[in-house]
């Protein structure tokens, strides 16, 4: 009995020392460095910035294509540390108006002033390097088709404006991406943002933008490339005035901002004003501002008499804001503002668009689906290795196979936190996928390596087993590259993992299962 303990320990210390396991074993650790888990998440982090903001101009910065576990995180306000998202808008909201305020992150420290929109989004730290979808910490997801055919050119604008577009708002973490469906040759926008609401993304997105500056029927210049520059945050040259109570209409603001418009845009601003006559101290035709065909404001703006015949380069714009009380007045003149420099700044789209599907998914529903998806993966676990014992009554057989199957899981979440993938509900049906295929691979090496009849040794052994697993593997890589380009390429997710997991599978945890085997063996 102890010589037979001392040959299973001197078979179990002779499997580490071979290649494949060794193998196994390094990808297994750099897995667990990529996905990086962590158990301090003390802070908030720092996940958008709007650009030309309060934040924004106090040095904060944040790069789209970040790690989570990478992004700066905020730890103390004024002085006082920050735990969580609590925190973090308790100690902002007690700041006045119009203060400073100091911000010390794990990088740096900025000085900030503060409005009622610092142009800054937090979320809590992250505790891995895993990019969570939508279908697990909430947001939106938008499908867009051109309401015409278009090339990969015009497409590939589109997907740029409303990216640069909703950038422009500082909406949170923002995916925008060209989409085709293999069977039926349409082309899609697909935008996901994470953390925003169904409205917020559906206006930002459905809005053509086509920005027309006008003298009588003459177009002096459009959004885009004729504007040079927009101001913002600038209260000298970006405001909110003229607020007050009208009869019968509520509250009205106006809001002002300036322009820089390009040379070619003012000379003809300057050809379509030096024929205008001069009544006073305007000329006889105002400048008049359209969104999408649809007039901004109550009446034009008058267009100052010394400006006639010159060539402008700087225009001011203005529009209102209404409301029921003062406060809802200046909000909206705010938010119409915004929305209109950002037209500006991003230009129109290249073609109509429509909205194909528009899901809104609640972050209360994400985190349930996790803690579901963690206790269902370890129920299942327990019941395959279950099952194995039972078939083989063999732990040598049985408890290799769980560890494989759990090294799997790991490797492939490694590979998506190296390529920045995120992990959505199809992608854990993908990850499942592949765990069960590779279940079925192991239990066919285990047949084959178990079987006492027939004249074949070891080697010829494993390569009739690994002869079935490369037939079912190339299957279901052929199919999976087509889901890629099926209803929009919703089902990447699913496509990417199962290919991921399956390839792992074949090339690092088959083998290394065989060689466990080997060792094992009686034989």
């Amino acid at each position: 009995m102890v010589y037979e303990k001392e040959k299973l320990n001197m078979k179990a210390l002779n499997m580490f020392k071979k290649p494949r396991i060794i193998l196994l074993i390094v990808v297994i650790l750099i897995s667990i460095i990529l996905i990086n888990p962590t158990f301090n998440t003390d802070g908030v982090a720092i996940k958008s910035v709007e650009k030309d903001s309060q934040a924004y101009n106090a040095g904060i910065r944040v790069e789209n294509d970040l790690s989570p576990r990478a992004r700066e995180i905020i730890n103390f306000v004024d002085g006082q540390e920050v735990k969580n998202l609590e925190d973090y808008s308790r100690l902002i909201s007690n700041i006045e108006n119009s203060s400073t305020f100091r911000l010390r992150t794990n990088e740096r420290e900025y000085t900030l002033l503060k409005q009622e929109n610092l142009g800054l989004a937090v979320d809590k730290v992250a505790e891995n390097n895993l990019r969570l979808g939508l279908d697990l910490q909430g947001g939106t997801r938008v499908l867009l088709k051109p309401k015409e055919k278009v090339d990969s050119t015009t497409l590939a604008q589109l997907r740029d404006v409303i990216d640069a577009r909703l950038n422009a708002f500082g909406l949170g973490d923002i995916e925008v991406r060209v989409a085709n469906d293999l069977f039926r040759d349409d082309n899609f926008i697909v935008v996901e943002v994470a953390g925003a609401s169904k409205e917020e993304v559906e206006d930002k997105v459905r809005q053509q933008g086509k920005f027309e500056a006008k003298i009588g029927e003459e177009v002096v210049f459009t959004g885009g490339n004729d504007i040079l520059n927009v101001y913002k945050n600038d209260g000298t040259r970006a405001y909110i005035h003229n607020c007050g109570q009208v009869p019968a209409e509520g509250y009205l603001c106006e809001f002002t901002f300036q322009v820089d418009i390009s040379q070619n845009a003012a000379r003809k601003f300057a050809e379509a004003t030096k024929d205008l006559e001069v009544n006073g101290t305007s000329l006889s035709k105002t400048i008049d501002f359209y969104l999408d065909d649809n007039f901004i404001g109550d009446k034009g703006l008058l267009i100052a008499a010394d400006l006639k015949g010159r060539p402008a380069t700087q225009i001011s714009i203005s529009g209102p804001g209404k409301g029921a009380s003062l406060k809802e007045a200046e909000q909206d003149a705010v938010t119409g503002m915004n929305e209109l420099q950002t037209v500006l700044i991003t230009g129109s789209l290249p073609v109509e668009i429509q909205i194909e599907r528009l899901d809104s998914i609640s972050p209360t529903v994400g985190s349930e689906v996790i803690n579901n998806a963690i206790k269902a993966a370890l129920v299942a676990l327990l019941a395959v290795g279950l099952v194995i014992y039972i078939r083989y009554r063999k732990f040598r057989i049985s408890v290799p196979m769980m560890i494989i199957v759990l090294s799997e899981i790991i490797i492939t979440l490694g590979v998506a936190a190296l390529f920045k993938w995120n992990l959505d509900l199809a992608a854990i049906a993908g990850i499942i996928a592949a765990v069960g295929t590779g279940v079925d691979d192991q239990i066919v090496i285990a047949d084959e390596t178990s079987k006492k009849e027939g004249t074949y040794n070891w080697k010829e052994r494993m390569k009739r087993a690994f002869f079935i697993i490369m037939v079912a593997y190339v299957t279901t890589f052929a199919v999976m590259v087509t889901l890629f380009w099926v209803s929009a390429g919703l089902f990447k997710g699913f496509a990417f993992t199962t290919i991921v997991g399956i390839t792992i599978g074949v090339l690092i945890t088959r083998p290394a299962y065989g060689k466990i085997l080997e060792s094992l063996s009686e034989q």
